[in-house]
């Protein structure tokens, strides 16, 4: 139908909103929509510039293993033993030969003579690879081999200042031109290759990523609002702001230096393609009540506007807070996330507040047009749920709010209990799919050794004269041997290497090493709890075997991982903090109140902590994945409490303004129907962004995107929809304190009846005599408005 709308029951029957706009937002959407043409052309010429002349897109990347701090006390161990012994004992790529039926002794003889061939620089070719060491299980010479005589790994060593994509890459070339068939090559790995490894993979997966999540955002838009323009309205403001933000993004971090890393791309972009369209839903729905109502079009853009804007800009402004709230993070893999997904979100907003509604001016009815009904049929304003309304009436009483708060709250608190077992860990080869040759390379190795073999860890002892105290060295060796997920030890007391070469003692005496090898993955979260241990015992350890005056260090990949895992834990408060902090400033600063912000806030947090206990129960419970990837809880969270501030502000602040005019508990009887619905719609958008991320054939990506999937479902469906409206009603007036003094606004408030329709009068939304669709002025301060988008 064209003109009118469709005559609910008289139970469900709406009643006049008594919002209406402040004259600054009647100025701005004069200005956006006058200027309608102006500001398409605007942003058009804002994207060919970026894409002219800023840096292009993944410009200033970097591999997240990369932003570990150099002075960290691992690396620093790392250097000191290099410089002590002239050479590395510590290799992250790696040649695997192995054959489960053995290995001829001719090929395992090939492979020493090869690796002495290589450090003497008899293979020019080679280069960068400076060194190789043979390590092969035959007689079971490494202790703790679970094999013997299949297995040969060759670690190879290059200097410091190759990239890891150049490691990798002469690992490769190596091994093809001085390795035949009859070696029985596996393949390359080690902790270097798979960081390669998992880069590629995220950028190859990309382009799938994209195309599949914008036919399903075009699918959920299209089939929410009956048409096939309106999803790409959608689509093509979120691609603006995609575009803006890769390029700007880029140029930021070549002229800042913060590095942008390639693993936040399809997070990005998954971000990006669901807040925009959360906002440009609500725009949407608002305009589509305007237009079915009689409204011109630029009548029904301006009254959309001016309803929506101060509450998209003050989600967006709230969203990019609480994940810039990253930066305070001491770990540069947390500040690395926090920009990004801060920019990201403010150039969505920006975009939205100002093309959205040039576009709705633009096209009027013709953003809701469907082939099969025509442009006029497409306005028909859609029906609120079934029963929504008679819900929302009863979820307000006092009687039925207290019993579903409690409901609510006690089953939050039963799915956040798997919490209480989360671990952390830094997987790379883990992290690769299961089939993948990097894995399947390392995990050949692991048979024929033992779980850590590719990653070992360095115990370095400094002391005057610590060489030559044979005794006391191979009594540490031993106490090492002996500590829980240790599965062998090589050091000063091992015989089969010669002394001459000084491998394990320096050859001025100063210094002694030992090679651990651990029995778990060397970076999953019992390695890193493993190395916790040690690191707490190896005082001890060292006084009772009788060496003093002595300072001891670990290096290796699992003494970083353990580094990062405790920096993470570490900035836990500081980044929970930052983040609660700023989203309950805007909270306050919008609602002009302080009871309701921090009880709103406290239903985010119940959502995070059951969206966090269902994540750690299905990935380490039910796949027993080893510990959760150490930045996926605490980046979810934050973009959790981001995104639940949001849903708060699109939830409670059309109640919030209604309550102006009547009691708190009417207006979310009125406002709750319409809006908690148009949330869902924009919530499952958002949740099929992020959930799609497990398309990226990497765990790290899937744990992330079933946190985020999950706890945006849950924020919406259970938090926004029920919890909060039920807790604002048992707080009841309340909930609005201090605002009445420190805010004169709410003094003013005239608390009159509800008005209410009786069963056979019209629609108070359809245009009447008095409100004839003449434009006495772009946003009539006595027009009838809307109390909520009905989608």
């Amino acid at each position: 139908m064209s003109g009118t709308a469709a005559q609910p029951s008289g139970e469900e029957m709406p009643v006049r909103s008594r919002w209406r706009p402040s004259r600054l937002l009647e100025y701005y959407a004069i200005s956006v929509v006058w200027l309608r043409w102006v500001v398409v052309a605007m942003w058009i010429a804002a994207v060919a510039a970026s894409v002219l002349y800023l840096p292009a897109i993944g410009h200033g990347g970097s591999d997240l293993g990369q932003l570990v701090a150099t002075d960290n006390a691992a690396v620093r161990s790392e250097v000191r033993s290099f410089e002590k012994f002239g050479f590395p004992l510590l290799s992250r790529v790696s040649v695997v030969q192995r054959n489960p039926d053995g290995l001829p002794l001719s090929v395992q003889a090939e492979a020493v003579a090869r690796a002495r061939a290589v450090t003497q620089g008899e293979y020019p070719d080679a280069a960068p690879i400076l060194a190789a060491v043979p390590v092969t299980n035959t007689l079971q010479l490494l202790p703790g081999s679970q094999e013997n005589g299949t297995t040969v790994i060759t670690m190879l060593f290059t200097a410091p200042d190759v990239s890891f994509a150049g490691q990798l890459a002469a690992a490769e070339k190596f091994v093809a031109a001085h390795y035949d068939a009859d070696d029985a090559v596996v393949g390359v790995t080690g902790s270097v290759p798979a960081r390669v490894e998992q880069g590629d993979l995220v950028l190859s997966t990309l382009p799938w990523l994209e195309a599949v999540t914008v036919a399903a955002v075009f699918i959920i838009v299209a089939v929410a609002f009956r048409s096939l323009i309106a999803p790409l309205l959608a689509l093509g403001v979120a691609g603006v702001a995609i575009l803006l933000t890769l390029h700007v993004g880029g140029a930021l971090a070549e002229r800042l230096g913060v590095p942008v890393p390639q693993e936040t791309q399809p997070l990005l972009v998954a971000l990006l393609l669901g807040v925009v369209t959360d906002y440009v839903v609500f725009y949407l729905a608002a305009a589509r009540t305007q237009l079915a109502a009689g409204a011109h079009r630029l009548e029904a853009a301006e009254t959309a506007t001016a309803r929506f804007t101060p509450i998209i800009a003050t989600a967006g402004a709230t969203a990019a807070a609480g994940t810039g709230a990253l930066v305070v993070a001491g770990s540069a893999a947390f500040r690395a996330f926090g920009p990004g997904m801060a920019l990201a979100v403010l150039i969505g907003m920006l975009v939205s507040v100002t093309l959205v509604p040039a576009l709705l001016a633009i096209l009027g009815r013709a953003v809701l047009w469907s082939p099969r009904r025509g442009r006029d049929a497409a306005v028909e304003r859609a029906e609120p749920e079934v029963g929504s309304g008679r819900w929302s009436r009863l979820l307000t009483r006092p009687v039925v709010a207290v019993p579903v708060l409690l409901l609510c709250v006690a089953g939050l608190i039963t799915a956040a209990l798997p919490v209480r077992d989360l671990a952390l860990g830094v997987s790379f080869v883990e992290a690769l799919p299961a089939d993948h040759p990097t894995r399947q390379a390392a995990m050949q190795a692991q048979q024929g050794f033992a779980e850590g073999i590719l990653s070992p860890t360095e115990v370095l002892v400094e002391g005057q004269g610590v060489g030559s105290r044979e005794k006391e060295l191979a009594g540490l060796q031993e106490a090492l041997r002996k500590v829980p997920g240790v599965a062998a030890v090589l050091g000063p007391a091992d015989d089969a290497i010669p002394q001459d070469l000084h491998v394990f003692r320096a050859a001025d005496g100063t210094a002694a090493r030992y090679l651990v090898i651990l029995a778990d993955e060397p970076l999953g979260a019992r390695a890193v709890q493993t190395l916790s241990r040690l690191q707490q015992d190896l005082p001890g350890l060292v006084r009772s075997a009788g060496l003093t005056d002595v300072q001891t260090s670990l290096g290796g990949d699992t003494a970083i991982a353990q580094l990062i895992v405790e920096q993470t834990e570490q900035d836990l408060g500081r980044i929970a903090l930052a983040a609660l902090a700023a989203n309950l400033l805007f909270l306050m600063l919008f609602l002009r109140a302080l009871v309701a912000p921090i009880g709103l806030l406290a239903c985010s947090v119940l959502a995070i902590g059951a969206t966090l206990g269902l994540t750690t129960w299905l990935f380490q419970d039910v796949l027993h994945a080893d510990g959760l990837t150490f930045y996926v809880p605490f980046a979810a969270a934050v973009l959790l409490v981001a995104l639940g501030s949001d849903y708060n502000i699109f939830g409670i602040g059309p109640a919030w303004k209604e309550a102006r005019g009547r009691p708190l508990r009417e207006a979310l009887a009125i406002t709750l129907p319409q809006s908690a619905h148009a949330i869902r719609i924009a919530a499952f958008t958002l949740a099929v962004s992020f959930g799609l991320l497990a398309m990226v054939p990497l765990r790290p990506f899937r744990e992330l995107a079933f946190a985020l999937a999950v706890g945006i479902l849950i924020d919406a469906f259970i938090v926004r929809s029920i919890l909060a409206p039920a807790l604002l009603t048992v707080l009841g007036s309340a909930s609005e304190w201090p605002g009445r003094r420190l805010f004169g606004r709410f003094s003013q408030r005239r608390r009159q009846p509800a008005e209410t329709v009786p069963d056979d009068a019209p629609n108070s939304t359809e245009p009447g005599p008095d409100d004839a669709p003449t434009r006495t002025g772009p946003v009539p301060r006595d027009a009838p408005v809307a109390a909520a988008p009905t989608e």
